[in-house]
């Protein structure tokens, strides 16, 4: 099974590092994010890659050509500025069965093979990995003359759950892909038709949008200890 990442938009939430990286190539423990991605994915049996380029799309040349990481890395420029429903779009061509979507700059130890078995067993054209959503401020509960009763760091917000990426697509979902922005114009509609489900997920999962997520999970990782996005799996377990 194919794997598409995306990997080729500005980062401008993470300016100005990325004035020349690409976002997922920001160096995590001494690696770009998108490899330890693209490791994940091949240590659980992947092992073709399309990574849909764009921005600064030659630090992705230069960095795997003619380097050998156990899988096959097909580099497709999907457009300077296009959104992420185009930059999908733009590599259908090398897509002959059900593939896997995902975004370059997060990490999860969710279980593949089990995302692709719930996939095959619905029907559907598209499923998303969701995880619980978390608050990202310190959330307060206040008495109504402004005592606070309670404060909690970064709660979990109960019945909320996210897109964490790692979407599995049939190819037909092609038949009738309308717009440029896959999270607003493609997957609204499934959904509206009942041609989408989420497998929830409810282990770890960080995406690293702003160069801070890098600094504080390379602290993690220097304290020491396995990756938390390492699931506890073996590649012969895995199917692709």
């Amino acid at each position: 099974m194919k794997v598409v990442i995306l990997c080729g938009g500005q980062g401008i939430r993470a300016f100005p590092f990325t004035t020349y990286l690409p976002k997922p190539m920001l160096p995590l423990g001494g690696t770009p994010v998108l490899v330890h991605v693209i490791k994940n994915f091949i240590r659980q049996g992947f092992r073709d890659f399309i990574l849909a380029a764009g921005y600064r799309q030659d630090v992705l040349h230069d960095y795997f050509e003619g380097k050998d990481i156990g899988a096959n890395v097909h580099i497709v420029d999907t457009g300077e500025d296009a959104d992420t429903g185009r930059r999908i779009w733009n590599c259908r061509h090398l897509i002959d069965g059900p593939f896997i979507a995902t975004y370059g700059d997060g990490l999860s130890d969710v279980p593949l093979d089990a995302v692709v078995a719930f996939h095959r067993g619905h029907g559907a054209r598209l499923t998303i990995t969701s995880v619980p959503m978390y608050s990202q401020y310190g959330v307060l509960s206040v008495e109504e003359d402004g005592a606070i009763a309670r404060f909690a760091e970064k709660p979990l917000i109960a019945d909320y759950w996210i897109n964490a990426g790692f979407m599995v697509m049939d190819p037909a979902i092609f038949t009738d892909w309308q717009g440029e922005n896959l999270e607003r114009d493609i997957i609204p509609p499934l959904i509206a038709r009942g041609d989408a489900f989420t497998y929830r997920h409810d282990g770890f999962f960080k995406s690293f949008d702003f160069y801070k997520d890098v600094v504080e999970m390379d602290e993690t990782l220097a304290a020491g200890g396995p990756p938390p996005w390492i699931a506890p799996i073996l590649p012969e377990e895995r199917a692709a």
